[in-house]
């Protein structure tokens, strides 16, 4: 996956651009972001952010290592799917979203 794949894949998933990276936000108010993915010219730095408000790095990977899932599309080789509680977050973020574009809502 390139910088371009991922950032769709992000956006399609629940992710939010925020600071210009693809971010997923607490679930409470005022939401603000706690993961984010910092995509370089070549590598993908996965963020977490710590109580005390500074960001650490978990995970690196190059785009070459970064494969989606055959399945879901889900891209391995980033250690997305190592995060604990990183799947209930992503969908939480994900139903945020598609319940604050319900029209009405």
């Amino acid at each position: 996956m390139d910088k371009d794949e991922l950032t769709q894949w992000a956006l399609a998933n629940g992710w939010q651009m925020v600071d210009g990276h693809p971010s997923l936000t607490k679930p409470s108010p005022p939401h603000p972001a706690i993961v984010r993915l910092i995509l370089k010219g070549t590598v993908v730095n996965l963020e977490i952010k710590k109580p005390i408000g500074k960001w650490e790095k978990v995970a690196s990977a190059s785009y070459g290592k970064i494969q989606p899932d055959e399945e879901t599309g889900f891209p391995r080789g980033i250690g997305l799917d190592t995060i604990s509680g990183f799947h209930a977050l992503m969908q939480d973020n994900k139903n945020r979203l598609v319940f604050a574009k319900k029209p009405g809502a």
